[in-house]
């Protein structure tokens, strides 16, 4: 599963924002772009220089947390146990589910039979407990006599017929209603931001906007609120689903559409079977309004369920498909193993996507239009890769419990690295690598937890940068160890030994044991069962005496919280001669300082130590800026280029050469990252600087050079502007060439405007709404309003920031009071309102406050602070209501 940062996270990582409405700072600029050398908050989303530092997507991986500790560290009380969560403990198996459900759209509700056919695990029994939460109970049947049961509107305990032994099989029916909105309270968490399990979208269609829709989201333990189960990750049977719907509706869900039938009264009620057992959570139902593509693999359907207006888009959306499903099952020697493969986009979905076997659901942030898609397309491409991988790892063989979740998430999330290694080349794997491995350092300040992790205090805590980042970093690592060939074997021998079973860390070990012949608890025990990661710190020096180059390695990481004082980390040291060939060294380091010698007839001209780039860690390497040089020079890998970047780009006398020869690396970050660090003004610069922003390939690195190109205020750039101004640009090319073109020719700059003005991009938007705000006409006015309906996400920061600019200088008090009822409305109305648009409407009342306090008008000011002051009161986010106390 795919989660996403929630707002909360945002403005965790943007504390300027607030302080940017604080009256005693004054408004300022609300944007905060990552330092280059800074782990990327999300992915595809770093700031361009010269246009909006927005993008059109939502924070996408969940690759960021906060900077808060994961988990209370754990105090000594020799009286109590630790906290440990333990798998769930079987009194029945649950062998097949049959459901039968129609849906009251008025009252948000469901009437299902359930149909459960199981058997006692192993103990004689004649009681039956299932999960069934928040219902109506109509009846309880066995054999089609009633059973007495006990409801406490979490669990049915019910008295059998008798007591069954583990060799009889019988079937109880039961028949409810289920009220998923019907709580005095929700759970949900950063990750998942509800837990409704079946969900109800504009039920009633006043929303003219948006579609009417039923979906399901089932993971952790929510499925129960729409059918009686044993919610419990260790628990699989087969399924049949009998859905009622209006015959205008699509219906998808697991497995075969096996028959679709028309009922007298308009509905129709389609029949989906799976044959194969799979977890609970992994149920799903999607009804709605969709468009269908259809594609083949192996025989075997796949289908993408979008809007009908994104029916052209689809495989774009979906990109590659029966490609990766063609890939993940030859690298992994087992062939895609469930009947079909299924892809749906529904909105408001409370995540960012969820493997339900053979049917993914996706929100609405992967539906866009091609050119849309021009900018994001690798972001698309690692979310299917990432819920598609799920399929075996996850589906097939999951989880025992929420403790081992990265046995599920650590596998989805290095699926995203094998296929970008394998379409795209190893350094842009690479890159994505660094930025997952920063993302759970940044998260691990204090150490962090376990990867396997039995001490949770929520089961939703897992949902975070350990299961998904390190987990899938120490896959990495565990790759980069034992080889290719053995890796994948050991994935194959892993597969096929748990299929359709539930697995722990140690049935991994144990299939990488048997494939290698070797012991790896002492792998396993560091990365998986013990916290944190090594941070090291890398000296050199060369006695010329004895012709030895003495490299000193000091593990420095901080001993607590269950990170152990000292790693066992084998490393491959390169050592470099003059003429830039390498010989390799293999070293252990299994001391807290160890000092390493190796004979060579001259001074190597770089040692490079961690040389294949693999290890989790944080590193402190001390080269000169000469050893740096070499290292980007020679280097192999990308890490060793954008490593030797980062540390020379902190010098005031930066080698402006290497940062020319980087303008033209072959990797499309190392050419982002140089255009962030050269100086422009140096000869010879501006004509690479110009090819990049008229013909490099990727839209980010050529949105930015043309930002540099604008502020060179030479029209000669002119033609370069006009060309990414072209309708089949990337929308992050045309915002960044609008802006240039503003710069130098502002009547051209507004009259392309009007072709734009249509354009949903968040990149043209940001872009025209900076314009606007620059030079306020009131012609501009109804634009603004027609925006500001559907501006959403990050897009909305910047929007809102400009609106309430153009309305102060448009100077038109009619206008502003009518753009302050709105940002008023915006901000207390969630419904229709996520936090990205109270958050961001909320401050541009701040921001003019503050300008009326600057002018002098306090009684005005006074007004506006009475509305923000309400707003403040009504707010119900916790997150949004604390920093609105810095307002």
């Amino acid at each position: 599963m795919i989660k996403f940062l929630r707002l909360s996270a945002i403005l965790c990582f943007s504390i300027t924002l607030v302080i940017a409405c604080n009256p005693k700072t004054g408004s300022k600029s609300a944007r905060t772009p990552a330092k280059p050398d800074e782990p990327e908050k999300f992915v595809d989303t770093k700031p361009l220089t010269g246009t909006p530092e927005i993008d059109s997507v939502p924070p996408l991986e969940y690759t960021m947390m906060d900077a808060v500790d994961i988990m209370p560290k754990d105090s000594i009380n020799p009286d109590t146990l630790t906290t440990y969560n333990p798998s769930h403990t079987f009194e029945h198996d649950l062998l097949h589910t049959k459901i039968e459900i129609d849906f009251d759209w008025e009252k948000k509700r469901a009437n299902g039979k359930a149909t459960l056919r199981l058997k006692p695990w192993f103990y004689a029994t004649n009681k039956l407990t299932l999960d069934a939460k928040n219902f109506d109970i109509k009846s309880v049947t066995l054999s089609g006599a009633p059973l007495k049961y006990d409801y406490n509107k979490e669990q049915i305990v019910i008295d059998l017929n008798k007591t069954y032994t583990r060799s009889e099989e019988f079937e109880v029916v039961v028949t409810y209603t289920a009220k998923p909105d019907e709580r005095e309270s929700y759970g949900g968490s950063a990750a998942i931001t509800s837990d409704k399990g079946l969900y109800f979208i504009n039920p009633d269609g006043k929303e003219a906007d948006k579609p009417r829709q039923i979906w399901t989201q089932g993971e952790t333990e929510s499925n129960s609120y729409w059918f009686p189960t044993v919610d419990k990750p260790n628990e699989r049977c087969t399924q049949e689903m009998y859905i009622t719907v209006d015959s205008k509706y699509k219906t998808l869900s697991n497995g075969l559409l096996v028959s679709s039938k028309p009922n007298p009264n308009g509905t129709r009620t389609d029949y989906w079977k799976m044959d194969l057992p799979h977890a609970p959570y992994l149920f799903m139902m999607a009804i709605g309004d969709f468009a269908v593509v259809k594609d083949k693999w192996r025989g075997k359907d796949v289908s993408y369920y979008v809007e009908p207006a994104f029916e052209k888009d689809a495989r774009d959306i979906f990109p590659y498909t029966t490609e990766m499903l063609e890939f993940f099952s030859t690298k992994l020697n087992y062939p895609y193993p469930w009947a079909k493969f299924d892809q749906v986009i529904v909105r408001d979905y409370v995540s960012g996507a969820m493997e339900n076997t053979g049917a993914v659901i996706f929100g609405d942030y992967m539906q866009k239009s091609k050119r849309e898609l021009l900018d994001n397309q690798r972001t698309n491409e690692k979310v299917v890769a990432h819920e598609m991988f799920h399929h075996w790892f996850g589906d097939l063989v999951t989880t025992e419990n929420w403790a081992n979740l990265t046995m599920n998430e650590g596998f989805a999330n290095y699926s995203e690295y094998l296929w970008l290694e394998y379409k795209h080349g190893k350094d842009v794997a690479d890159a994505h690598l660094q930025t997952e491995q920063q993302g759970y350092i940044f998260s691990a300040t204090d150490g962090g937890h376990p990867l396997i992790h039995f001490g949770y205090a929520s089961r939703e805590d897992m949902f975070d940068a350990h299961s998904y980042n390190k987990g899938g970093s120490v896959l990495h690592m565990l790759r980069n160890y034992v080889g290719d060939e053995a890796f994948f074997a050991a994935l194959n021998t892993y597969l096929k030994r748990n299929q359709f079973t539930d697995v722990e860390a140690h049935e991994l070990r144990l299939a990488f044991e048997d494939v290698t012949g070797q012991d790896l608890s002492w792998f396993f025990n560091q990365w998986f069962f013990a916290a944190g990661h090594p941070s090291l710190e890398i000296s050199y020096n060369w006695n010329d005496a004895t012709k030895t180059t003495e490299v000193t390695i000091e593990q420095q990481q901080l001993a607590e919280n269950k990170v152990p004082y000292v790693f066992n980390l084998p490393i491959a040291v390169d050592l470099y001669d003059a003429m830039g060939k390498s010989r390799r060294e293999q070293i252990r380091v299994t001391k807290r300082k160890q000092v390493f010698s190796f004979k060579s007839d001259s001074k190597p001209l770089v040692v490079n130590v961690e040389a294949d780039k693999a290890l989790l860690c944080v590193k402190n390497d001390k080269h000169t800026p000469e050893e740096w040089r070499a290292l980007f020079q020679y280097g192999p890998n990308y890490r060793d280029r954008i490593e030797a970047l980062q540390a020379l780009s902190a010098d005031e006398n930066r080698p402006q050469d290497l940062f020319k020869m980087a303008l033209t690396d072959k990797s499309e970050d190392i050419r982002t990252f140089a255009l962030g660090s050269i100086d422009p003004t140096l000869p010879e610069v501006a004509p690479l600087i110009a090819t990049i922003a008229e013909k490099d390939q990727n839209p980010e690195a050529r949105a930015t050079a043309i930002g540099i190109l604008s502020s060179y205020n030479d029209k000669q750039y002119l033609p370069i502007f006009q060309k990414g101004l072209q309708p089949d640009a990337p929308y992050s090319v045309t915002g960044a060439a609008l802006s240039a073109l503003n710069k130098l020719d502002k009547p051209a700059a507004i009259e392309a405007s009007k072709v734009l003005e249509n354009d949903n991009s968040d990149f043209i938007i940001a872009t025209l709404s900076e314009m606007y705000a620059e030079s306020p006409a009131a012609e501009q006015l109804s634009w603004f309003k027609l925006r500001e309906k559907k501006v959403d996400q990050m897009a909305a920061f910047t929007f809102f920031e400009q609106y309430q600019k153009y309305l102060i200088g448009l100077n038109n008090p009619t206008a502003l009071e009518e753009g302050m009822v709105g940002w008023k409305n915006n901000a207390l109305t969630p419904v229709g309102n996520s936090e990205w648009r109270r958050f961001a409407s909320t401050k541009a009342l701040a921001d003019t406050r503050n300008y009326f306090q600057e002018k002098g008008n306090d009684a005005k000011a006074a007004e506006i602070q009475v509305a923000i002051d309400e707003i403040k009161e009504k707010e119900t986010d916790p997150t949004l209501k604390m920093y609105y106390g810095l307002f």
